[in-house]
């Protein structure tokens, strides 16, 4: 006959010692303090680093914005550029290669359609934009002398007789300052 296995035979456990028992309730009392003095440090340590002591300069530092604006006053110089520097500069990025059907410089078929339009109008169309092309060429710091220059320019290289406006040099604040004091009336002498 067979004999019966009984499942208390196989199933018996070692008995926990005492140090077993001690060593897990030391356990599960110290892994929760640990991390709750880690997360109390990690706190204080955060809080040290955005203390209102900080020195002003490195505050100003923080906060100071990214860009600037800066607005040409009445007083800043500008001289014109040639129309050949501003087409080199500005224009050749579309017109050098006929980018978004510009007419290439120097193509007279390219050309062709817009000189019978007239200075003025090629001018008026460079100055406000027209189809793909944004207002002055999309450099705004451009005067409507150096775009006229410019327009001349590029339609003469394909065979147009456009008149090239001269540059103009604006008079520097020192002396137009020396020009005013030399218009102004002498103040009497002192006796």
């Amino acid at each position: 006959m067979p004999r019966e296995i009984v499942m208390s035979d196989h199933q018996e456990k070692p008995p926990i010692t005492l140090i077993q028992s001690i060593a897990a309730m030391l356990a599960a009392l110290l892994i929760p303090c640990i991390v709750i003095f880690m997360i109390v440090k990690l706190v204080v340590l955060n809080q040290a680093g955005h203390s209102g002591n900080d020195d002003p300069a490195a505050v100003l530092e923080r906060i100071k914005p990214v860009g600037e604006v800066v607005v040409k006053g009445a007083g800043s110089t500008h001289a014109d550029k040639t129309g050949e520097q501003i087409v080199t500069e500005t224009c050749s990025a579309c017109h050098a290669t006929g980018v978004l059907n510009a007419p290439k410089i120097g193509n007279a078929v390219d050309w062709g359609p817009r000189i019978a339009q007239g200075y003025e109008t090629l001018v008026k169309h460079a100055l406000d934009g027209i189809r793909t092309m944004p207002a002055r060429g999309g450099n705004t710091d451009l005067s409507d002398t150096e775009i006229a220059g410019a327009v001349a320019y590029m339609a003469n290289k394909a065979g147009a007789d456009f008149k090239v406006p001269a540059p103009k040099a604006e008079a520097a604040p020192a002396a137009d300052a020396k020009a005013a004091e030399a218009e102004a009336p002498a103040s009497p002498a002192k006796k």
